[in-house]
């Protein structure tokens, strides 16, 4: 079996874009992933488009081979887009390699642990304050909205939710917190004040309060403040009694200082690539649970990386924030690892996401694993087509 064409293809998802690659074999078979490339990897589809030139006649059920020899003809500029783009090829080629032999994709790695999948709905109220008019869902406003919310949230059967930072604006509108993405006032300095720990610890009491005390509650950070203002949230959060303080850096040791002093576990670790990047955080015993972006790193490499945070104790959880195949994707990897933690899903997006791939089935706060071959869902390419980014 050879390759013989590689296309990149996008979609209009909102606020946002879901890219998608395609590859075709000269015996027909066709492989899908999905990569992102609207959240700080502009240019991918570009980088995707150059490196497929060195796919073209190369056999895709060998995509060990495959990422290999791209890892090395990129070694010079290890990491980054590059390292976003050999994961879009090594999940396309994945799904390849499954679909010839009619299994699912985990079932190359030894089967699955588990086949129901416990799930958070992630950017909870986040999206709502941000993005309602794209989505046609009721506004997240003031503190009454996210309360509503997250009631409904449980209502639904989900036993876990992740938040952002909500304060109001000046208009007493809620907003998301978000210096470290230069979005707003208070980058590049990242400090922090009384003001926003305030509207932080009501934004959660809010939440508790709707939810109860059985409900996991995850708090996402990101690279919102420093060492001194992490440490500052850490403290402040410690009555919510959180399932883990999500928190980005690029310091191993500065979080470890912040894991050290946390009254709640450590998640972290989500814009990392590569196992050399995990290590220095293992090592330091840096966080309680390893976020890996299987988007980013490749399936194969995240399974790599899952089985050394096993080593160091510490289960793994997929950074999952992207369209219906993503998840898919994030689903085997969550099937084949026995140090699994949870699964991260977006719920709220644009009307028309299930269009370009049927939504996962979610029971009682449970994701079902597909059983087809490869990802075991199916892309509706005219869909992604007929959405052309605006």
């Amino acid at each position: 079996m050879k390759i013989v064409k590689v296309e990149t293809l996008r979609a209009d998802a909102g606020w946002r874009l879901f890219s998608f690659l395609k590859i075709t074999t000269d015996e027909g078979l066709v492989g899908w992933s999905e990569y992102n490339e609207s959240f700080g990897s502009a240019g991918l589809s570009s980088v995707i488009d150059t490196l497929s030139t060195l796919l073209i006649g190369r056999d895709p059920t060998r995509f060990e081979a495959i990422t290999a020899f791209l890892l090395m003809t990129t070694r010079q500029s290890r990491g980054g887009l590059n390292q976003q783009a050999i994961a879009a090829i090594e999940n396309c080629c994945l799904d390849i390699a499954a679909r010839a032999r009619g299994i699912p994709v985990c079932a190359l790695f030894g089967g699955p642990v588990r086949e129901r999948i416990p799930v958070y709905w992630s950017h909870f109220a986040s999206y709502r304050v941000r993005n309602s008019a794209y989505m046609g869902t009721p506004p997240c406003h003031d503190w009454d909205e996210v309360g509503r919310h997250a009631a409904e949230v449980k209502a639904l059967g989900f036993r876990g939710l992740k938040t952002n930072i909500l304060i109001p604006g000046e208009d007493g509108r809620l907003y998301q917190f978000s210096p470290g993405f230069g979005r707003h006032a208070g980058w590049p300095e990242l400090n922090w004040d009384n003001r926003t720990l305030d509207h932080l610890k009501r934004h959660l009491r809010t939440i508790r309060e709707a939810v109860g005390p059985e409900m996991g509650i995850h708090l996402d950070t990101n690279f919102h403040f420093k060492t001194e203002g992490f440490q500052r949230v850490a403290a402040a959060v410690a009555e919510f009694d959180l399932t883990w303080l999500e928190i980005d850096t690029h310091d191993a040791p500065a979080l470890a200082s912040i894991k050290r002093m946390a009254p709640c576990p450590i998640a972290s670790c989500e814009t990392l690539h590569g196992r050399r990047e995990f290590r220095p955080f293992l090592e330091n015993y840096a966080m309680d649970v390893g976020i890996v972006d299987v988007i980013w790193n490749g399936l194969a490499e995240s399974l790599k990386i899952a089985s050394m945070c096993d080593v160091y104790e510490v289960n793994c959880a997929p950074h999952n924030f992207y369209g219906n195949l993503c998840s898919m994707i994030s689903a085997h990897f969550c099937a084949a690892i026995p140090n699994f933690r949870v699964m991260e899903i977006d719920i709220d997006s644009v009307k028309w996401r299930d269009e370009f791939t049927p939504p996962p089935v979610i029971e009682n706060g449970e994701l079902l694993l597909p059983t087809g071959p490869g990802w075991g869902v199916e892309v509706n390419e005219a869909a992604i087509r007929a959405r052309a980014p605006k």
